[in-house]
């Protein structure tokens, strides 16, 4: 007998060129290879359809995400408000179907009193009300800093309340797994590894290259203040080449990087060249100013990159500690650029991050503990 699963994405999961969404859409081939007839439901606001995404799923629906003032709310996360949608709810009612919910963004229904009794599991990405303390936190912009502030209280309450109903949680990292339990008394929680691109095969080359990467979302407070430490702190006195890559740089950013002959900014670069400069760089160099989630653009490095340069931050709640290099100021961020611009990334490297990696992410095995989560099977 067919096994259907409604999944509710709180983006369109295509293409996946960028963190959030890898885990998003590489669970959709996963799941139909294990033979689940997926019915994915997407909030969209300003993106193209995507056909793409029917070759995985036996149904695609999209839905207007509420924008603005539409969106808010004075007792909900403006991130799960402006998801509300009846549209979607009664077409949800029309079978009995299990639900995955992905994101606390897409978790309205289970304010709803017709769920009740429906299974549900929720994909928790992140502790989002921690993440948006941070952005707070590293927010120069009052208007952002106030909101991310109010959303952090609203999702502080909003997470806790979320432990009292019958869903199941799964996690993307053991860290966030004993957060959600310790500080929010969550029970039926479990941790489930991310799903990753059948492309990530460790095919590293060895030989050296001439410059240093940092690569990620640029407009995300935390990624672009991140970038700035970098030029500002670590690369004004070392003239070692690097490039920054990524989503939509603010043009603060594009004006620091015009002040050093050395540095690079390569802005919305696609899959295909992001990929490229990440096995290409000498050393993909990738300091966090927060210690939430997990790190996409670091795994990303580990699979397809030479050296990893991190803060403690990067790799806090990870088993990646031994594959990459730790540096937490500026001296030693600088001493070790030095000492891995000279030397031959190696074969043993690769291996030992095959042996540690391939024992987590496996999209067959976690698909199928998946299925075990959502239909009840031993």
């Amino acid at each position: 007998m067919n096994k259907h699963l409604h999944i509710i994405s709180f983006t369109v999961p295509y293409p996946p060129n960028y963190g959030g969404v890898v885990d998003l859409f590489w669970k959709l081939p996963a799941l139909q290879k294990a033979g689940i007839q997926i019915h994915l439901h997407c909030f969209e606001y300003g993106q193209n359809l995507q056909t793409e995404l029917n070759k995985y799923c036996a149904s695609v629906h999209y839905y207007k995400r509420l924008v603005g003032l539409n969106g808010l709310s004075f007792t909900l996360p403006y991130i799960v408000a402006s998801r509300k949608n009846e549209e979607l709810f009664l077409k949800l009612l029309e079978d009995d179907y299990p639900i995955l919910l992905e994101g606390i963004h897409s978790t309205y229904l289970l304010n709803d009193n017709r769920f009740e009794n429906r299974k549900i599991i929720v994909r928790l990405h992140n502790v989002e009300c921690n993440y948006y303390k941070h952005l707070a936190n590293n927010s120069n912009n009052l208007l952002n800093k106030l909101y991310y502030l109010a959303e952090h209280l609203l999702l502080k309450k909003y997470e806790k309340k979320l432990a009292t109903t019958k869903a199941i949680f799964l996690t993307v990292t053991e860290k966030d797994k004993s957060t959600f339990i310790h500080q929010f008394g969550y029970k039926n929680i479990n941790y489930l590894p991310l799903f990753l691109p059948e492309s990530w095969k460790f095919n590293l080359a060895t030989t050296k290259n001439s410059y240093c990467l940092y690569q990620a979302d640029l407009s995300v407070v935390n990624n672009e203040k991140a970038a700035i430490w970098l030029l500002e702190k670590v690369f004004n006195t070392i003239d070692f080449p690097l490039i920054v890559a990524g989503k939509n740089p603010s043009l603060k950013l594009i004006q620091i990087v015009k002040k050093y002959k050395h540095v690079t900014l390569n802005a919305n670069p696609n899959n295909e060249v992001m990929q490229q400069l990440i096995s290409h760089a000498q050393i993909n160099i990738l300091p966090s100013l927060s210690n939430t989630g997990i790190k996409l653009k670091l795994l990303n490095a580990l699979y397809n990159g030479k050296y990893c340069l991190v803060n403690s931050n990067t790799i806090d709640g990870t088993e990646f500690e031994s594959l990459c290099i730790v540096a937490n100021n500026v001296e030693e961020m600088q001493q070790k650029i030095k000492e891995l611009f000279c030397m031959s990334f190696n074969e043993p490297e690769i291996i030992k991050r095959k042996t540690v990696l391939d024992k987590i992410y496996n999209n067959t095995q976690n698909a199928e503990q998946l299925i075990k989560y959502i239909f009840d099977e031993s």
